[in-house]
C-alpha cells in the first residue's frame, strides 16, 4: 500500500484495498506466492523482500491497510485471532501477573490456562465493564491487561480510556480485542491501548471463507518485538489468505452497516418475542454500558445474545433454525447462531461463566446481511 494511504477518510481507505501496488498499475493487490526472493548484494535491506516467512508484499500490503484504519503505528498478519494472541502472550515472562475480562472467548480461556500458564504465567480475572474490580485486582503489580470489548458471549462494555490509565500507573500493557466491532466501529489506540488483536476471521475478512489474525501496534518498537516471534516462529499469514483478507475489508464498510441495522431490527424484534427472557445489545438503551458504548464507539455491531424463557428447550429451538446458520465464528454476511454454554464457553469453568451470566438459555446470534424479514421469520418458527 502507499505510504500516505493514512491521508484517505476512512471508506476511501476500506474501499482502496491495497490501491495502486506496484509498476504495473494493478487495481487488486497481486498475490505474490513466490517462497524466496532473489538478492545479489549481502548487505541486507529493511525495506527488501527475503523468504515469505519474514515478509510477502501482499501480506505488507494487509497490515499497513490495516494499522492506518486503526491509527495504529504497524501491524502483523498471522494465520488466526488465537495465533495472533499467541504471539502477544510472548511478550510475558515466568511470574508475570495478567489481568484479563472475566467474559471471554473460551479459545483465549483455553489458552491462558492450559496452554500459558504452564509456563509460569499468571492469569487472573475481573469484571473488566467494572472499573473497581480492576483498579482492586491491578494492585501489586501486573504486567498486562487483556480486554474483550464487547465481550464474548455477554457483550460487556469495558472503558478502555479509564483501563489504559490503570496499566499506565502499573507500567503493564494494554491489549484490546476488537473482533466484534472491527476498526470501523472503535479505535482502541486512540483510547490509550497499546495493542489490538483481530481474528480478522470475522467482521474483516467478512465472507466466512478465510482464518487469519491481525496485530495491530501503538509503536514500531512493538511491532518489531512481536515480529521477531512471527518471523521466528513461522505462523505468518499466507499470500492467498492476506489477499482475500484485503478483499473482505474493501466491502467492510457497506456490510457491517447492513449488518448493524439488521440487528437493531432484531433487537425490537427479540424483545417482543413471548418466548424471549432478555436481550443483551450495546445499542439498546437498557444495555447497562450503553453510555458508554455511545461515547467510546462510533457503532453498536452486530452481535445480539438472548436469553430463553424455557431453559430445557434451548437444544429444541436451536436445532430449528433454517435460515440462520447453527454454526461457530461471527462477523460473516451470513447470520450464524450458537449456544456458547454448549459449544465455545466449554473451556471455562462453570462458576465462572454463571458468574458472567452465561447460561443454558444463552444464544449468541452474529446477525448477517439477508433480508431481516427473513430473519425475523426464522426466529418465529424456530422459538416456537
Amino acid at each position: 500500500m502507499a505510504d500516505d494511504c493514512c491521508r484517505y477518510r476512512e471508506n476511501t481507505l476500506i474501499a482502496r484495498g491495497g490501491g495502486v501496488f506496484d509498476s504495473t498499475g494493478s487495481i487488486s493487490v497481486p498475490v505474490y506466492r513466490s517462497a524466496t526472493y532473489t538478492h545479489n548484494t549481502l548487505d541486507y535491506d529493511p525495506n527488501a523482500y527475503y523468504y515469505s516467512r519474514c515478509d510477502t508484499p501482499t501480506r505488507r500490503a494487509l497490515e499497513k491497510q490495516v494499522a492506518a484504519l486503526e491509527h495504529g503505528e504497524d501491524a502483523l498478519a498471522v494465520t488466526s485471532g488465537l495465533a495472533a494472541l499467541d504471539i502477544v502472550m510472548k511478550l510475558f515472562s515466568q511470574g508475570d501477573r495478567v489481568l484479563i475480562s472475566s467474559d471471554l472467548y473460551g479459545g483465549s480461556y483455553r489458552l491462558f490456562n492450559e496452554v500459558y500458564s504452564k509456563y509460569g504465567i499468571v492469569f487472573e480475572y475481573a469484571d473488566t465493564w467494572d472499573l473497581e474490580d480492576v483498579k482492586a485486582k491491578a494492585k501489586g503489580g501486573i504486567k498486562g491487561i487483556i480486554v474483550e470489548t464487547p465481550s464474548n458471549p455477554m457483550l460487556r462494555i469495558s472503558d478502555i480510556r479509564a483501563i489504559s490509565e490503570i496499566a499506565k500507573e502499573e507500567g503493564a500493557l494494554l491489549i484490546v480485542d476488537n473482533t466484534f466491532l472491527s476498526p470501523l466501529f472503535q479505535k482502541p489506540i486512540d483510547l490509550g491501548a497499546d495493542i489490538v488483536i483481530h481474528s480478522a476471521t470475522k467482521y474483516l475478512a467478512g465472507h466466512n471463507d478465510v482464518l487469519a489474525g491481525i496485530i495491530v501496534t501503538a509503536t514500531k518498537e512493538l511491532r518489531e518485538k512481536l515480529y521477531f516471534y512471527v518471523m521466528s516462529i513461522g505462523n505468518a499469514l499466507s499470500p492467498d489468505d492476506a489477499w482475500l483478507t484485503i478483499r473482505g475489508i474493501e466491502t467492510l464498510s457497506v456490510r457491517l452497516q447492513r449488518q448493524q441495522d439488521n440487528a437493531k431490527e432484531l433487537l425490537k424484534f427479540l424483545k417482543n418475542h413471548p418466548a424471549v427472557e432478555f436481550v443483551i445489545y450495546p445499542g439498546d438503551p437498557e444495555h447497562p454500558e450503553h453510555e458508554l458504548a455511545k461515547r467510546q464507539q462510533t457503532g453498536f455491531g452486530a452481535m445480539i445474545s438472548f436469553v430463553v424463557k424455557d431453559k430445557d428447550r434451548a437444544p429444541e429451538f436451536f436445532g430449528k433454525f433454517k435460515t440462520i446458520y447453527q454454526a461457530g465464528s461471527l462477523g460473516g454476511v451470513q447470520s450464524l447462531i450458537n449456544l456458547p454454554n454448549s459449544s465455545l464457553q466449554c473451556p471455562i469453568p462453570l462458576e465462572q461463566r454463571l458468574h458472567t451470566g452465561v447460561s443454558d438459555g444463552l444464544f449468541r446470534l452474529s446477525v448477517g446481511i439477508e433480508d431481516v424479514e427473513d430473519l425475523k421469520d426464522d426466529i418465529l418458527q424456530a422459538l416456537s
